[in-house]
């Protein structure tokens, strides 16, 4: 029986590269989640940006004084909003365009993610395992530092969600990525 010539092999190792990828359900559920974080953020920067020449101060003791707050129970004068008040009488028009291009550029990252993701980069997969990582730490501090039971559960749930990324994405790193060698 005469051996594979080299020509034969080649054929076979790169046939095995251009395998299609098997379907990833929990990789496509990710890519959503990514995304939708995206587009939402970056929506979220446009109004914020051009909200910055309102006078958010009043707006927000109009918002307050609205019958909604009494339908629903809500005592706009508890510590919660008289904070959220505080906070907003400090703002200025400069400081608000700047906090909605950072989370301009912020939804940037999510959505460079998925539509690598989508297309199966692996350097994607290592953005988003590398973000998801990077703020584990951070919501496990925020979870420590939160007094609020329903914020510690947000938390929770968020960490969690960010440490499944993580495990799935380096688990299934060979899997799920093209390999160009």
């Amino acid at each position: 029986m005469a051996a594979p010539s080299d020509a034969s092999l080649h054929g076979w190792q790169a046939g095995a590269a251009d395998a299609p990828l098997k379907r990833a359900p929990t990789l496509y559920a990710i890519i959503f989640f990514k995304l939708v974080k995206g587009v939402l953020f970056l929506f979220f920067a446009v109004i914020l940006y051009f909200q910055a020449a309102h006078d958010l101060p009043q707006e927000y003791a109009d918002l307050l004084q609205k019958p909604i707050f009494h339908h629903l129970r809500i005592h706009p004068e508890n510590k919660f909003f008289q904070h959220i008040a505080e906070q907003i009488a400090d703002l200025t028009e400069q400081r608000v365009r700047v906090a909605a291009i950072g989370t301009a550029v912020w939804s940037l990252f999510p959505l460079i993610e998925g539509i690598g993701l989508l297309f199966r980069a692996p350097w994607a997969g290592w953005l988003a395992i590398g973000e998801s990582a990077f703020f584990v730490p951070i919501e496990i501090y925020e979870m420590a530092r939160q007094t609020s039971h329903e914020t510690q559960i947000y938390m929770l749930l968020i960490t969690i969600v960010n440490v499944f990324i993580v495990w799935y994405l380096y688990a299934n790193r060979q899997r799920l990525f093209h390999h160009h060698h």
